[in-house]
């Protein structure tokens, strides 16, 4: 951003209503720390050495501890080669270790590949081979994925270790807490120790840093790779999002002072860490911030209750749906919801009858915010003195945003839809090897780069964003965001799948849904039935990409240069 903001004169109408409402307890613009994200744990650990860092049913580890287990990791990730720049893949649920092997990461100056823990190993081998990643943190039942993928690549490519540790080393050492009420399916999960699979590179967690390893210098700066999320596109296979210390360090201060955080607060964590909201708002803010984390490896309305209750948590980033789930429990008048003082997220709309039940009956406003993985999780936000619903909200600290027509990229006056571009301290470094779709993905505006998101959206008097459409065709279901060009790619390695078009359908809870379009071939014809391409689906690719409807057709409609005409099918679905 420029060093001083220009004088109103300068400023375009979009620029000016931008500044009408900001905040007055905030600052514009943040001083962001130049340090690596690593500083950050060895700073909340100086001051609060024996401040719960994270409660995980009920077992607390400290931030004394948490740095010293992140230590021991990093020594034990330099023995195995891993060095300044080279990629580490996090291959699990929500779990204290996700956030010791974050830190372990940076610790040892390499680049953190954060994994869906619902990927298949046809899927999880790009992200092995991709990045050129070195060694796999996972946890046990996702051992047997990581090697199946590893083995199914050239000797080159393959990893030098993969380090697997169970959920239960977390755990309390006498239990879980029955007064908890963790549901007995859950509890089976995480005290489960799968049979893992027979590979000389695995290692145990636990034996890991047991060990005694010398440990090398810190040397990553704040301009350094720290991150590399991956995100699909329109076309091909997912793209990794190349962050630095810097674009991850702006949020996750950013965030904190933006919702009233401090080492007095305590967060609910159940947003997955390996999405770009989980980690900015469960691994990498509220250690900045010194908060104490309560995290839930996956969601479950009754447990989110009692939690809340249990431990007066005060700040919840979340997804819509979980918010509707909850009002939908028998029991959820029971909840102590008092402690709460900062209720976020995005990813959906939040219905306005819900948004007014919160209000209604707990005095609490939903603070919507609008990010993707290039900006590192929030551009956009509603401050929570002023939030409006279903609004992105106003460019959050140091952001540039404008509404620009996506053909002549001229900015549009106030009112107009067009595409939202945004420039900003968090926004990430272009695509991982990729200089063409890096290069596409921006568009220089008064010297500035601005990146192109690729949603469409209007701005209103008072600065606020709206989004109204997308120029990228995608699926947003329940804030996962699913790429049919990457199911369709998939769905063709089914035996009987001649041609596949995938669509957006309309589903009550999650918002969206996946549908898929499917000639069959001829030989499957009355062989092969609708829940035979859905069963097979779920068995080769996570369960949020995979079709829940499909529907058998003769052909599918194409242009006359021969490419399948999808716009036609989604209107048909929308009409």
């Amino acid at each position: 951003m420029d060093a001083s903001p220009r004088p109103d004169a300068a400023l375009s109408p979009q620029s000016i209503a931008q500044r009408s409402h900001w905040p007055r307890r905030l600052p514009r613009r943040l001083e962001i720390p130049r340090t690596s994200l690593w500083f950050n744990l060895e700073v909340a650990a100086a001051r609060y050495p024996d401040k719960a860092a994270t409660i995980f049913c009920g077992q607390t580890i400290s931030y004394a501890e948490l740095k010293a287990q992140a230590e021991r990791l990093a020594a034990w990730l330099q023995a195995q080669g891993v060095g300044a720049g080279d990629r580490v893949a996090l291959f699990m649920q929500n779990c204290p270790q996700y956030i010791v092997g974050f830190y372990a990461v940076n610790r040892a100056n390499a680049v953190l590949v954060p994994v869906n823990p619902m990927n298949r190993a046809e899927e999880f081998g790009h992200y092995i081979s991709d990045p050129e990643t070195k060694v796999v943190l996972c946890s046990a039942e996702l051992a047997g994925i990581v090697v199946a993928a590893n083995e199914a690549l050239p000797a080159a490519q393959r990893l030098n270790a993969v380090l697997v540790t169970r959920y239960a080393e977390s755990l309390p050492s006498q239990g879980l807490d029955p007064a908890l009420g963790v549901p007995e399916a859950l509890a089976q999960f995480l005290q489960a120790d799968p049979q893992l699979p027979e590979a000389a590179y695995l290692s145990r967690w636990t034996e890991a840093l047991s060990q005694d390893l010398p440990l090398g210098a810190h040397t990553a700066g704040p301009d350094d790779l720290a991150l590399l999320p991956y995100t699909s596109g329109t076309t091909g296979l997912p793209k990794g999002c190349m962050h630095s210390n810097a674009t991850l360090m702006a949020n996750a201060c950013g965030g904190g002072l933006w919702g009233y955080a401090s080492p007095e607060s305590t967060g609910l964590a159940v947003v997955p860490m390996f999405h770009i909201t989980g980690m900015l708002y469960g691994v990498l803010g509220p250690i900045y911030q010194g908060m104490t984390m309560v995290i839930m490896p996956r969601w479950d309305r009754e447990l989110a209750g009692r939690l809340i209750s249990r431990y007066r948590v005060t700040h919840w980033t979340c997804v819509p749906t979980m918010i509707i789930d909850l009002f939908g429990s028998p029991n959820y008048k029971s909840f102590d919801l008092s402690s709460l003082i900062y209720l976020s997220g995005g990813g959906a709309a939040m219905p306005q009858a819900v948004a007014e039940r919160l209000l209604q009956e707990f005095g609490l406003t939903f603070a919507e915010g609008y990010g993707l993985t290039e900006t590192a999780a929030p551009s956009h936000g509603n401050p929570p003195e002023r939030a409006k619903l279903q609004c992105l909200g106003i460019p959050i600290f140091g952001v540039d945003s404008r509404i620009v027509d996506p053909t002549t990229l001229q900015e549009l006056p106030i009112g107009e839809v067009g595409e939202i571009i945004t420039h900003g301290p968090m926004v990430f470094k272009g695509y991982w090897r990729q200089p063409a779709a890096t290069e596409a993905a921006f568009v220089q505006i008064e010297g500035k780069a601005f990146f192109r998101t690729g949603d469409l959206g209007r701005m209103d008097e008072e600065g606020y964003f709206f989004i109204t459409d997308r120029l990228k065709r995608m699926i947003n279901a329940s804030g996962y965001k699913v790429w049919p060009s990457e199911v369709e790619m998939l769905l063709y390695k089914h035996p009987a799948v001649q041609e596949a078009c995938i669509i957006a359908a309309k589903d009550a809870y999650r918002g969206e849904t996946v549908k898929a379009i499917v000639v069959l071939r001829a030989e499957a014809k009355g062989q092969t039935s609708e829940q035979d391409i859905i069963d097979w689906a779920r068995e080769h690719m996570a369960m949020y990409k995979a079709p829940k409807l499909v529907q058998f057709v003769e052909a599918l409609p194409k242009s006359g240069s021969g490419k399948v005409m999808w716009r036609l099918l989604q209107e048909k679905e929308e009409n």
